[in-house]
């Protein structure tokens, strides 16, 4: 009940790392800030780049660090393999589009963020028009519950009439697209490999690292849910945002009718 009334997630108070070596965890941070840079970089490119920095990895230890991370490179790909489970997958429905008012498009997606001796994943719920955050969870699982949380908490006052997503298993899951059919919401989804799809949360992760993650470097799980919690209520409520002529997403997002 503490915890709940808190808006702490189980999973972060509880938080257990995840168990790599100090090496890998210092090649997944290299990693990310390599992809906030350069997301159309590969694998392939990335260990190249690490090797000119003078680290002795091979490719097959990046590749695997990546899909750990939940990363990819950005770029069309062929579709070469039918999925194993039977999920349903939908259109994307935000090209050429004209997104005009609050609450038209929700977007959400999940991030890395390192902590001493591991990791945590953060996912965020976000208004696409005004940039305001509307909820996020930490977990160090990439299981569904943490998204449904997040999913439950941004629904509970308003709904949107679009919700975008990659093709993740938590976002093409029956549980969590169920609330949103019963919200009646139309459900979009990124073409594979293409996370500019997404560019406004994809552009919310970039501020994330630059100005909170990475320069604070978080020891613990609840150093690291307080230090995010501390942030985005100053991204919502203080950030003036040039694209909001020099308004914060919390004023235009309140405005809303």
């Amino acid at each position: 009940m503490q915890l709940r009334l808190s808006s702490i997630s189980k999973t972060a108070y509880y938080y257990e790392p995840i168990p790599e070596t100090a090496e890998n965890l210092m090649y997944m941070e290299l990693i990310d800030r390599e992809y906030m840079e350069k997301p159309f970089y590969g694998s392939r490119q990335i260990t190249a780049v690490l090797k000119r920095l003078g680290y002795q990895v091979n490719r097959k230890r990046i590749i695997r660090l990546m899909r750990t991370m939940g990363i990819e490179a950005i770029f069309p790909r062929k579709n070469l393999s039918k999925p194993s489970e039977k999920r349903e997958k939908y259109p994307y429905l935000l090209k050429g589009i004209e997104i005009h008012a609050p609450d038209h498009v929700w977007a959400t997606d999940i991030t890395y963020i390192p902590i001493s001796g591991g990791f945590l994943h953060l996912v965020a719920i976000i208004d696409w028009f005004t940039r305001y955050v509307l909820s996020w969870r930490l977990s160090n699982t990439m299981d569904i519950n943490f998204c449904l949380e997040a999913l439950l908490e941004a629904m509970s006052n308003r709904v949107p009439k679009i919700f975008n997503s990659d093709q993740g298993s938590q976002f093409t899951s029956k549980e969590f697209q169920q609330v949103l059919k019963d919200h009646s919401v139309q459900i979009s989804m990124d073409s594979r490999g293409r996370a500019f799809d997404n560019i406004i949360i994809e552009r919310l992760w970039r501020t994330v690292k630059y100005e909170e993650v990475y320069i604070k470097r978080y020891e613990t799980g609840l150093e690291a849910f307080n230090g995010l919690k501390k942030y985005i209520d100053f991204y919502n409520e203080q950030r003036p945002h040039s694209s909001l002529g020099g308004r914060t997403p919390a004023e235009i997002y309140r405005k809303r009718g």
